[in-house]
């Protein structure tokens, strides 16, 4: 019987917890509400796994660059479980303590981000380097068709069976994904330690030392800001103007699809210049923000979601493959930290600011100018020299052939 690869272990495992997060989000939401939190207990719980995201990701991409990865993905797994396990049990119980809640939110989000770099430093030794393009491209799709399928089944199986299930069902992923990386044979060289400032000021180091990777990051900064106000105002438009709780959910669906057609396309489409190639397609994204503006019709949203999303999803490949083709892997985790950083801290200071800039300018007239700021972010790069000139990792050479073996009498 054939042994299955790493990959194929890593992808399962993670498919499945990509799922029972979005168990989890249903169940979350279901339970603090019915536990007469309301708006104000559940905005608090997300505050605090934001927080602890903003706090821990840095160092997770030390130790992730510190000890095999799959090591560090096992220990985050297993504190993610038991902080989903024990929300199953206090709501299973029918007890509700903001405090306790708060505190299994901070520990669980703050391991999950530990596991994010782990991940990244992980999935470049799984593939030879002239699959990595597919290989993100298929896990991207994966992950894009569970953030769909997830919150669809979590939110029937948290209505059969209540919001415990849903915490239960998460925990079990977390499970099944750390029984996937215990199973990981691959391994890969580490140093010697330093100390912990010092290693993330080497991180940045190889961050400032690509001119495509330093402009990438600030002109992330700059786009999530703007998508953040975006991603609040599109909730109320839907909402207020396009149909209600229905609609949103079928642009829900639409993003997901748009997700998987980029991802697809990803697959086929691998041009020498994919950075540029994927900083192009992130110009898509404003159609979507804009077809709420105009025509303002659900047709023209959904269609303008699929195009969007795939667009980003393209980009999204695009940049993580360019992230492990040109940076050392003894430094990947720390370049995958500071990433991921400057996403979690620019997208809530957009969602803070949606309201009051939709109250003193309009709401059409600010998601028209975050169109712009989106379409303008992906532009600039284009005028950075690595981001033209950045091609992909040369394929590496065939093995030589093996040799047939001697016959027995030639051994002898």
């Amino acid at each position: 019987m054939p042994r299955i690869s790493d990959f194929h272990l890593l992808a399962t495992g993670q498919t499945l917890s990509w799922i029972g997060n979005g168990f989890q989000t249903v169940a979350l939401a279901v339970a603090v509400v019915r536990a007469g939190g309301g708006a104000r207990d559940l905005g608090v719980v997300m505050a605090c796994s934001v927080t602890a995201m903003l706090a821990c990701t840095l160092f997770g991409g030390v130790w992730a660059d510190r000890l095999q990865p799959q090591r560090v993905m096992v220990g985050s797994d297993l504190v993610r479980l038991l902080g989903a396990a024990a929300m199953a049990v206090m709501f299973g119980f029918g007890e509700y303590h903001l405090p306790l809640l708060c505190a299994l939110a901070t520990i669980t989000a703050g391991a999950g981000s530990f596991f994010s770099p782990a991940m990244i430093a992980l999935k470049p030794l799984l593939v030879p380097a002239q699959r990595r393009q597919a290989a993100n491209a298929r896990f991207s799709m994966l992950q894009t068709g569970s953030s769909v399928a997830g919150p669809a089944l979590g939110g029937l199986t948290v209505a059969a069976l209540g919001a415990p299930a849903g915490f239960a069902v998460n925990a079990a992923s977390f499970l099944a994904s750390m029984a996937a990386a215990l199973l990981l044979r691959v391994r890969t060289e580490r140093g010697p330690r330093e100390s912990m400032l010092r290693e993330l000021a080497d991180g940045w180091r190889e961050v400032s030392r690509r001119d495509w990777l330093v402009g990438g990051l600030f002109g992330a900064t700059v786009y999530h800001i703007a998508n953040g106000v975006i991603l609040v105002l599109v909730q109320v438009v839907a909402i207020e103007r396009l149909g209600g709780a229905t609609s949103a959910g079928f642009i829900a669906s639409a993003e997901g699809l748009g997700g998987v057609i980029g991802a697809a396309v990803a697959l086929r489409l691998r041009p020498r210049r994919l950075l540029r190639a994927g900083w192009l397609t992130l110009m898509l994204m404003p159609l979507w923000a804009l077809a709420y503006v105009w025509p303002a019709q659900l047709v023209a949203v959904l269609a303008g979601a699929v195009i969007g999303y795939a667009g980003l999803i393209y980009f999204d490949v695009a940049w993580e493959t360019a992230i492990q083709d040109n940076v050392p892997h003894r430094a990947l985790g720390r370049v995958g930290s500071w990433d991921t950083l400057t996403s979690f801290i620019a997208m809530p200071v957009g969602n803070v600011l949606a309201g009051p800039l939709a109250a003193a300018y309009g709401t059409n007239r600010v998601l028209t100018v975050c169109a712009a700021v989106l379409f303008a972010a992906a532009l600039s790069q284009l005028l950075i020299p690595g981001t033209r000139r950045l091609t992909r990792a040369a394929p590496e050479p065939p093995a030589p052939p093996t040799p047939a073996p001697a016959p027995a009498s030639v051994q002898a």
